[in-house]
C-alpha cells in the first residue's frame, strides 16, 4: 500500500480560514496576504480507540459553592481598576497594543510591586536579558525578586515554570513562542492557538496567574487568531498616541469585572505614571472665551471624565464642504447637523466642519449631543459659551433633549472642577438625588439650551 503524502494546507494568519489552495485575498476576513503554508501531520495508522469514561458526575447547581476570587494588587490602581479590583489568581490576561506603546514598560512596573509578596517569573521571547537589564536601571527597578527567562520554546519555558512554581507568570510575547509539535512558524495561527491553550492549562491547574502580551496587526486588532482572544480571561488594550505622554488601558473582554473601566497614565522618563485625575489633564490647556468650545462629563465605567468639545466652522468655496471629526462619531456628527440645520435653520450646508475632542478621548456615548450641537452652534455665530457652564444630553431627531444615566456622578465632578452651571435633559431633573455647589438648569428642547445661552450672555 503506497505511503500517503504530508496534506499541505494554506491557513489564513487573521482569521484561520483553511483553503488548499494559496488566495491573495481571505474570502472569511478580506485580508490580503495573509495565508501562510502549514502542513498537517499524518494520523496514526493503529486503530482507534475509545477514550475512558469520564469520572466527573453531573450534580445540582445548588450543591456548588461560590468560589473565593483571590485578587492580587498589581501596586498600579489604574490597571488593577481595569482588571475589576486586581490579578486573579489562576486568570489569563492578553495584553495588546501597537509597537512602542510601553506594553514591556508596564509590565515590568507590574512585576516589580507583584514581586513583594508573590514569586514572579518574566519571559521574554523578544528582548535579551542585557537589554531587560538597561530597562529596569531605567525605571528604578531593582532585580533581586524578578525571575527573568528569555527563551522561546514552550516546553523549555512550562518546565523552566514547574522548577521556579511562580505565582505569577508574564510572557512577552505569545507571537514569539513555539511548539515543537506544529511545523507552521512562530506567530502562525497554529502556534499562537497551541502554544496559548498551554499557558491557560497550565495556568487553570497551577493557579497562576498569567498575563500574554499580544501584537496588533496592520487593522488594529490583536494579531493571530480570533479564538485567542475567546480563550483567556481578560483582554485589554493599550492605547495611545506615540507622540503623545498619555497612554490609556481599556478592556475588551473581562470575566472578573466590567469592560466599561479605563486606566489613564502618563510616560515619562522614569516610566508609566498613573493619573488619578484625567479631567484635571484634559482642561489644563482649556482656552478662556473661546468660541466653538463647550465641555461635556462623559462616563467611562464608573469613572465620570469631564472632557472638551472643540467645533470650528468656516465658510467654503467649494461646492462639497469638508466635515471632519476625531473623537466623535463622524454620522453622529451628521446627525446633529441635520437636526440643527432643520429644526433651528442654521445653515452649516456652506461650510466646512471640524471636530475635535481634546486629549484623544473617544465619546461614544449619546450625553455628548448636547455639548457638540453647542459648540458648532458657537463656532459658526462666533458668540462664546460661559467657561463656567457645562452641557449634557441626547439629542433627538425632532430636536428634543433626551434624559442621560448617572446624572449624580457626572454632576458631583463637575462641581468638583469647578463648574457653577450644567444644562441637563428636564426628565433628569426629578431623578436628581445629590445636592450639589452649581446651578442646574433643564432643557427640553435644544432651542431652550440656546435661549438659555442667550440670557447668560445678556447678563
Amino acid at each position: 500500500m503506497p505511503q500517503k503524502t504530508p496534506k499541505t494546507l494554506f491557513v489564513c494568519s487573521e482569521c484561520g480560514y483553511t483553503s488548499p489552495k494559496w488566495m491573495g485575498k481571505c474570502s472569511a476576513c478580506g485580508a490580503w496576504n495573509s495565508f501562510e503554508e502549514h502542513t498537517e501531520s499524518l494520523p496514526s495508522r493503529s486503530l482507534p480507540r475509545r477514550s475512558p469514561a469520564s469520572s466527573n458526575q453531573a450534580v445540582l447547581l445548588d450543591s456548588y459553592s461560590i468560589p473565593g476570587e483571590f485578587r492580587a494588587s498589581t501596586g498600579m490602581g489604574e490597571f488593577d481598576r481595569v482588571l475589576g479590583g486586581g490579578l486573579v489568581d489562576g486568570s489569563v490576561v492578553l495584553l495588546s497594543g501597537e509597537p512602542g506603546i510601553g506594553k514591556s514598560t508596564l509590565l515590568m512596573q507590574i512585576s516589580a510591586s507583584l514581586s513583594r509578596g508573590k514569586k514572579v517569573l518574566y519571559v521574554s521571547g523578544e528582548e535579551s536579558g542585557g537589554q531587560l537589564k538597561l530597562r529596569s536601571r531605567r525605571l528604578g527597578i531593582p532585580g533581586d525578586r524578578i525571575y527573568l527567562l528569555t527563551e522561546t520554546n514552550l516546553d523549555g519555558i512550562l518546565s523552566e515554570a514547574d522548577r521556579v512554581k511562580p505565582d505569577i507568570l508574564i510572557v512577552d510575547s505569545i507571537q514569539t513562542i513555539y511548539t515543537d509539535s506544529s511545523a507552521s512558524s512562530p506567530g502562525s495561527v497554529t502556534q499562537v492557538r497551541e502554544c496559548a491553550f498551554s499557558f491557560i492549562t497550565r495556568s487553570k491547574s497551577a493557579g497562576m496567574s498569567t498575563i500574554l502580551v499580544g501584537h496588533v496587526n496592520k487593522e488594529g486588532g490583536i494579531a493571530g487568531p480570533k479564538v485567542l482572544e475567546h480563550m483567556v480571561d481578560a483582554v485589554l488594550c493599550f492605547e495611545g498616541d506615540r507622540n503623545q505622554n498619555y497612554r490609556i488601558i481599556r478592556a475588551a473582554k473581562n470575566r472578573f469585572g466590567s469592560t466599561n473601566e479605563i486606566g489613564v497614565f502618563e510616560m515619562t522618563d522614569s516610566g508609566l505614571v498613573e493619573v488619578p485625575n484625567p479631567s484635571e489633564m484634559l482642561l489644563a490647556d482649556r482656552p478662556k472665551d473661546t468660541p466653538g468650545n463647550c465641555a461635556v462629563c462623559t462616563l467611562e465605567g464608573t469613572r465620570p471624565l469631564i472632557a472638551e468639545i472643540q467645533a470650528l466652522v468656516t465658510p467654503t468655496v467649494f461646492p462639497s464642504p469638508r466635515r471632519t471629526a476625531n473623537g466623535v462619531d463622524y454620522n453622529r456628527m451628521y446627525l446633529i447637523l441635520a437636526v440643527l440645520e432643520k429644526r433651528l435653520g442654521l445653515r452649516f450646508s456652506a461650510h466646512d466642519v471640524y471636530l475635535n475632542v481634546i486629549g484623544g478621548l473617544q465619546l461614544d456615548e449619546p450625553a455628548a449631543d448636547l455639548p457638540t450641537a453647542l459648540a458648532l452652534i458657537s463656532s459658526l455665530t462666533d458668540k462664546t459659551i460661559p467657561d463656567d457652564i457645562i452641557a449634557m444630553g441626547e439629542i433627538g431627531l425632532s430636536g428634543e433633549c433626551r434624559a442621560i444615566n448617572n446624572l449624580d456622578a457626572r454632576l458631583r465632578e463637575a462641581a468638583r472642577l469647578g463648574f457653577t452651571k450644567a444644562l441637563i435633559p428636564h426628565r433628569n431633573l426629578g431623578g436628581r438625588r445629590g445636592d450639589f455647589e452649581l446651578e442646574v438648569i433643564p432643557v427640553k428642547t435644544i432651542y431652550d439650551a440656546l435661549k438659555v445661552l442667550a440670557e447668560g450672555q445678556k447678563k
